[in-house]
């Protein structure tokens, strides 16, 4: 199981109806992050356990899902979270 398919795993603990995740790890060759095998990803997701939510609890959410791949996995992330009512 690649990288990706392991965050979308460990993502559906937010039941999100919409996922997407984009590895941009290719245009971050010889960056340290890189170095140390950490992809570069954007994410989308949309899940209702986002309503009512700031921003910056929206993200601790989502670290929190992804657990220890933060540690080592991903060394950078850019998320994009919302409810089903602001798309």
């Amino acid at each position: 199981m690649n990288t990706a398919q392991l965050m979308q795993q460990r993502l559906s603990s937010l039941n999100p109806e919409s996922l997407e995740i984009l590895d941009e790890s290719g245009a971050h060759a010889g960056h340290e992050g890189a170095k140390s095998g950490g992809g570069h990803y954007q994410l989308v997701i949309v899940a209702r356990a986002f309503g009512g939510k700031s921003a910056q609890l929206r993200h601790r959410m989502v670290y929190e899902a992804l657990g220890p791949m933060m540690e080592k996995e991903i060394h950078a992330l850019a998320i994009k979270a919302y409810a089903p009512d602001e798309i």
